[in-house]
């Protein structure tokens, strides 16, 4: 684990926002640069309310507010992976969890607030943190824990 933790911070120093880092460290062990996901979703009636709340946050990210924040995607109208409802996703550095939240919950959508650590079926149940009423996820789809291929898929594009 020692050694683990000295090729972490090694990883950091040449990475220091990890977004090119194939593999993440754990959650929790990480400080300000663990990385983070929020899903937010709409229903087909909220996708004008979902597309300017993503319009808000883009101009978070163009103000300096939160340069680390990156953009998953657009919005997408379909099941993707265990989200079977339309969401859009964003990721970001632990130390924007606190400013992520607060305007999540200034929009009133629906929004799954998760770590990415070794374990997605625990990011997306027990480490994730609904705001909004909780919206079922097909589990089924989630990666054992220690196989999480979120790390691959962290701060590309699309996946």
């Amino acid at each position: 684990l020692r050694q683990e933790l000295l090729a972490i911070q090694e990883r950091r120093a040449a990475d220091p926002f990890g977004w090119t880092r194939a593999v993440a460290p754990f959650a929790g062990t990480s400080g300000g640069n663990a990385p983070w996901h929020a899903h937010i979703y709409y229903s087909p009636g909220d996708r004008g309310r979902a597309a300017s709340f993503q319009e808000r946050l883009r101009g978070l990210k163009e103000s300096g507010e939160a340069p680390a924040l990156l953009f998953i995607g657009e919005l997408r109208d379909h099941k993707v992976g265990p989200h079977l409802v339309p969401q859009f996703e964003i990721h970001f550095t632990k130390e924007l969890v606190p400013k992520i939240r607060d305007i999540v919950q200034d929009s009133g959508l629906t929004t799954l607030v998760h770590p990415l650590s070794y374990d997605d079926l625990a990011d997306h149940t027990q480490l994730g943190q609904w705001m909004g009423a909780p919206i079922e996820l097909d589990l089924s789809c989630m990666d054992p824990p220690g196989i999480n291929q979120g790390f691959a898929r962290f701060g590309k594009t699309d996946f």
